[in-house]
């Protein structure tokens, strides 16, 4: 089964470090999973190499540009990727149309928000009266609680109603789009997880503030959202591409040979 990862590698040992963890959190779920990293390709071979994919992650990273949720002025408090940018929007207009598994993680999140209609908060802590602390210090991650919505996938997946998730953003969701519904909250109210509202003729699509890929396996807020998403991503083969459980095992079969070679 091959998963794409909106963006796997970057400039720097530590970026390249951190982008590993999802590639290894997804093995950790189903070591016979193949990643491509789509940012390795420009804007019109990615969306060929995602039509062969089973789903898709939108990683975590650079702010969203603001002006795509109508903060043009707020440009200078961002650090942002524009190339990244109008990658990342393609991709998941595409991923939609395909009815493709989605999971958004930290910016990745932002980026489904925005792209569904959404507006984002700029800088939590000067525009909101949050007295968490949400943002990494020195490269370690905060930590925080948060609420999990009873009725939500995420209940359905991680099975509880509270944890402590991982934190490293000073940007949220704002407005939440309307596609969307929250499905948990940080104690100060940011939403720290959405999931389509109406799931009826829509994909699976869950966005998650934090880096379930970054903590413990053992937390029931990390390993359950890949081995869900993975899940997810073989019906999608079955029952959308149109694969055979025949041709799955095959492709599972296969791939392991190429480990042994």
């Amino acid at each position: 089964m091959k998963i794409a990862l909106s963006k796997a590698s970057g400039t720097t040992e530590i970026q390249n470090v951190k982008y590993a963890k999802y590639i290894e959190w997804l093995t950790a779920a189903n070591p016979d999973v193949e990643t491509v990293d789509l940012s390795q390709y420009d804007r019109h071979s990615a969306p060929e190499q995602l039509k062969e994919c089973s789903g898709i992650i939108f990683t975590g990273g650079a702010d969203v540009v603001p002006e795509r949720y109508g903060k043009p002025e707020d440009y200078d408090r961002c650090h942002v990727d524009h190339e990244r940018d109008e990658l990342e929007f393609a991709l998941v207009h595409q991923a939609h149309e395909l009815n493709m598994p989605i999971l958004g993680i930290c910016r990745g999140a932002q980026v489904l928000n925005v792209a569904f209609g959404g507006t984002l908060i700029v800088d939590i802590p000067t525009d909101t009266q949050s007295t968490i602390e949400h943002r990494s210090h020195e490269g370690i991650d905060e930590q925080h609680n948060l609420e999990v919505e009873s009725g939500s996938m995420i209940k359905k997946i991680c099975g509880v109603l509270e944890g402590t998730v991982n934190s490293a953003h000073h940007q949220a969701v704002e407005h939440l789009s309307g596609f969307f519904r929250k499905a948990a909250t940080s104690p100060d109210g940011i939403i720290e997880a959405f999931e389509v509202s109406e799931r009826s003729g829509n994909s699976f699509i869950l966005g998650v503030q934090w880096h379930p890929e970054r903590m413990d396996y053992s937390n029931p807020l990390s390993l359950p959202i890949a081995q869900h998403f993975l899940f997810e991503c073989e019906s999608y083969d079955v029952l959308v591409k149109g694969k055979s459980f025949e041709s799955l095992l095959s492709d599972i079969e296969e791939h392991k040979n190429q480990n042994n070679e």
